[in-house]
């Protein structure tokens, strides 16, 4: 029999008083499985399935020629972020078919981070409209791929037609500190807009 999982890996600290759940969303092949793997501090828990002749012909797979699985229900992973928050990972999945799906994970979700891809810049424009429709308020972060072409993140702010306020990072999704990173935008992001909700309020 193999040693237990350590105790810190599986139960949250006494300490954590707040829980957060986050989305991490994007168009097909975008990045999101292995984000949420990179960052999880539990065993992720993935729904991946081998890709068919059959998914090709609804799944646009231009750019993603090595890509042999996609999720079809959704990823989930757990970070704690300091001694008090820890947040909730749900990947959803990117292609146009599985959008309802996750309209429905956005229940209880206080935002989203949204992962882009130079490449194809343009895949992310449904995304983002869904997650508008739905007011949950979200940041941007551009997955920096191998080989794919690095713009001025000025020229993608212009190019999604992005809020000013929106924030825009670049992360490696395979590399824990910039994913870190990129998720720690989008709670500063979250935490501002309830500061600005409460003096609102007084």
């Amino acid at each position: 029999m193999g040693s237990a999982p350590a105790s810190d890996d599986v139960y949250l600290r006494p300490t954590v008083k707040t829980a957060a759940k986050l989305l991490v969303v994007g168009h097909f092949a975008v990045g999101k499985t292995t984000f949420v793997g990179t960052l999880s501090e539990i065993r992720p828990l993935r729904t991946e399935e081998v890709m068919t002749e059959a998914g090709a012909l609804v799944d646009d797979l231009a750019g993603t020629l090595d890509k042999t699985t996609t999720t079809v229900a959704m990823d989930f992973g757990r970070l704690t972020l300091d001694d008090s928050l820890v947040l909730y990972l749900f990947g959803a999945p990117g292609q146009q078919r599985f959008t309802k799906l996750w309209q429905d994970m956005t229940r209880g979700a206080l935002g989203a981070l949204v992962l882009a891809d130079t490449r194809r810049l343009s895949h992310s424009f449904d995304v983002m409209g869904v997650l508008e429709e739905l007011g949950l308020p979200y940041a941007v972060a551009v997955n920096d791929f191998d080989g794919a072409p690095v713009h001025d993140l000025d020229e993608v702010r212009e190019a999604l037609d992005l809020l000013d306020e929106t924030p825009l990072v670049r992360c490696d999704a395979r590399d824990p500190d910039s994913s870190t990173r990129a998720l720690i935008s989008l709670v500063e992001y979250l935490l501002s807009r309830q500061d600005d909700t409460e003096l609102e309020h007084v």
